[in-house]
């Protein structure tokens, strides 16, 4: 039929292929996803790598809990294994679990211990659950004994943060390494502690609890000991003791709030343009018209939302970048797309399918995070699975 389209296979195929892309199969997943996230790996590698001389000594960690602060533990963590890296932190059994398969020979630990029920798989899967009580210890010595080996395992103390870990107190310590020492089948290579200011560098509870790390010393000889974190590295080095455990700073989140970001930025959102019109002024922008135009306004629809990670609280306050040039968040976040303000953009420079930044070079995690009224951890971990992600090594 004359004017009909052909949308037979056989034609599909031909225009997938008239792409012109040299990856047709990536070139239809952009031209198919309302958004593209590109994650460094070299990069982060680099920060691991700059974080190392940092650590005076101690050896660097990595924390690839929450599938790598949501950018893929299975691409992350073998990168940073190549790179020399050979103990890994998670927060659950079930991510371990999942990353002994990328990494057959790493050291993986398990902040949150195990719960009830799990001790098996930790020694089936080779993970070091991190124990945070009595009730933990005594299901951990009762497991391991039942095996028959020694089953290695992270002691935990709450020396200020009221989260996770045994009670700080020194005789407790003294009564809990007695117990150890009257085992056979388990073995504690790690006491560590977590500092709850670390991001405020002179608050008084970071060498507070410093101190009570260094009081555990003599009753755990043979351990080694771990209380920074990202931001604690930068505490200096009385902190660092043996062993640091980075996370968000391997992922370009800034360590030391109000201060330049030392790390290389690891990832670039983008947002795909459906639609640009222009508006009268006086004219409802989004739900609720929570805006409306001061007067003629050209406006742009970009296809992600709050599904896809970006947060309700961006709502006129949140922005798209072009060039250099920031597109502002107009009216409210919905689910699937937000409006930016594109008057100020030389007439035809976005128009329908151009992508838009929304993370990268002139706004980078932690201003997002500043300007949805949290911080760059939150919104790099809750970055949706509908971007088409494209990784560089």
């Amino acid at each position: 039929m004359d004017g009909a389209v052909d949308l037979s296979p056989r034609r599909l195929d031909i225009l997938v292929d008239e792409t012109g892309d040299e990856d047709s199969d990536s070139a239809w997943s952009e031209a198919t996803c309302g958004g593209r996230l590109t994650i460094d790996l070299g990069a982060i590698v680099r920060n691991y790598r700059a974080l190392t001389p940092r650590a005076s000594g101690a050896r660097v960690a990595a924390v690839v809990k929450a599938d790598a602060y949501g950018l893929g533990a299975g691409r992350v963590a073998p990168m940073l294994a190549a790179a020399g890296c050979d103990t890994f932190f998670v927060a659950q059994v079930q991510e371990g679990i999942a990353l002994r398969r990328d990494l057959p020979m790493s050291r993986i630990l398990v902040l949150n211990g195990a719960a009830p029920g799990a001790e098996a798989a930790c020694l089936v899967h080779r993970l070091e659950p991190v124990l945070n009580g009595w009730s933990a210890f005594e299901a951990w010595s009762r497991a391991t004994r039942i095996a028959g080996f020694r089953g290695p395992c992270a002691i935990q103390f709450d020396t200020g943060m009221a989260r996770f870990g045994f009670g700080f107190a020194l005789a407790d310590a003294g009564r809990l390494a007695a117990r150890i020492a009257r085992t056979d089948h388990m073995t504690v290579g790690l006491v560590m502690s977590h500092l709850a200011c670390a991001d405020t560098p002179e608050d008084p509870t970071n060498p507070a609890q410093r101190d009570a790390m260094t009081a555990l010393r003599p009753i755990f000889p043979a351990a080694a000991f771990s209380l920074a974190a990202s931001s604690g590295i930068f505490l200096g080095q009385s902190y660092h003791l043996d062993l640091v455990r980075p996370g968000a700073a391997l992922y370009g989140v800034a360590p030391v709030p109000g201060e330049a970001n030392p790390m290389c930025p690891v990832v670039r959102l983008e947002s795909q343009v459906v639609q640009v019109r222009t508006v009268p002024g006086g004219a409802g922008i989004g739900y609720g018209h929570a805006a409306r135009a001061p007067g003629p306004m050209r406006l742009a629809t970009l296809a992600v939302g709050y599904a896809d990670g970006l947060p309700r609280s961006l709502s006129g306050r949140g922005s798209a970048w072009l060039d250099g040039l920031r597109l502002p968040v107009v009216g409210r976040v919905s689910m699937d797309s937000i409006v930016v303000d594109v008057s100020r953009a030389p007439e035809g420079a976005v128009a329908h399918g151009d992508f838009l930044d929304l993370i990268g070079p002139a706004n980078g995690i932690d201003g997002v995070g500043r300007e949805a009224g949290t911080i760059g951890y939150e919104v790099l971990t809750s970055l949706g699975r509908r971007y088409v992600r494209r990784y560089l090594a």
